[in-house]
């Protein structure tokens, strides 16, 4: 695959591969993980509930991410981040429009102004109002804590999810078993898709402040997931931005497979393989070197759990060649 971010010569490295130092953007990070979740919250309780909670995820746009339509009564409505323009844009298919500045704000401020401008629309949604996958387990309408948005950091991190997103669905071309979209989990504040062998898995047991039902749900059947998460700056150690990939149930084997490239290492805390971010950012070709990764790391799932890839797999040039026929 022909690394397309090298046709576009007037964009530097910096602006389609932007650096994001954690301890630089880490404020702005807990509030917008906070006001992805309101939003995320607001499309769970609209949309119909689909097998592994496929009906809560945001999706990557031109402009930042989106709900993508959710159905309220007889009418849609559609939620978007707009990290160019930092607002917030709520839209019906009555031609109603009304936005919302993307500024330091607090989580309680963005809450009450987000249903707020939902009532106006004769939106009247509900939500929990509890966080969830985060320690700090502060109702949303209560945090006046987490108020912080740096737009220069809230822009390089979307321009990271474009990257990635692209490059994601490059990979996931290549399987024709059942797979996800490539989808922008707010819980854990990641982007992934997901590859599934066809056979049942043995019931997850669960995550600290998420409900166990969700991880049973989410991986009642086998898996090989992979994404891109701005990391952590506690727990883990994992105080940079990395794509990772792991699997459920993982094998025997798995941990010890001799994946690419050199700079990817197995954590064993996380139970995932890891990649750094800068070292996709700093490569001379960073789409090859992210396929390279993702590509071995799902080689690691299935060889080890032994899924039939013959009835799943395809060439990704193969893909390319049937779209154009």
């Amino acid at each position: 695959m022909p690394d397309t971010s090298e046709l576009f010569s007037s964009e530097t490295r910096e602006d389609l591969w932007p650096s994001l130092p954690l301890e630089a953007w880490k404020d702005t990070y807990a509030t917008l993980h906070l006001w992805t979740q309101i939003i995320g919250k607001i499309r769970m309780k609209l949309s119909p509930t689909v097998n592994h909670w496929w009906n809560v995820p945001l999706y990557v746009t031109s402009r930042g991410l989106t709900t993508s339509p959710m159905p309220y009564g007889p009418h849609i409505c559609q939620i978007d981040l707009d990290f160019i323009s930092h607002e917030m844009v709520i839209t019906t298919d009555s031609g109603d429009r009304r936005s919302l500045a993307l500024a330091p704000r607090s989580v309680a401020d963005f809450y009450a102004e987000t249903t707020s401008t939902l009532r106006s629309l004769v939106i009247n949604v509900h939500v929990w109002t509890t966080p969830v996958e985060i320690a700090d387990r502060t109702p949303f309408e209560q945090d006046c804590i987490h108020a912080s948005y740096d737009p220069e950091y809230a822009h390089r991190f979307w321009k990271i999810l474009v990257q990635a997103d692209r490059v994601l669905k490059e990979f996931r071309s290549g399987f024709i078993g059942k797979a996800s979209r490539v989808h922008f989990f707010w819980g854990g504040f990641d982007l992934a898709v997901t590859r599934f062998s066809g056979r049942r898995a043995p019931k997850h047991p669960g995550v600290p402040n998420v409900g166990r039902q969700v991880m049973v749900e989410a991986y009642s059947h086998e898996v090989s997931s992979c994404g891109f998460w701005p990391g952590v700056w506690s727990g883990a150690g994992l105080e940079m931005p990395v794509f990772y990939s792991y699997t459920y149930p993982e094998p025997a084997g798995f941990k010890e497979y001799p994946v690419q490239p050199a700079e990817a290492y197995y954590h064993k805390s996380m139970g995932e393989f890891i990649l750094p971010y800068d070292a996709v950012r700093m490569a001379q070709s960073p789409d090859e070197k992210l396929l390279s990764f993702l590509e071995s790391t799902f080689e690691a799932a299935a060889i080890h759990s032994k899924w039939d890839r013959t009835s799943l797999e395809r060439s990704r040039a193969t893909s390319k060649l049937e779209q154009a026929g």
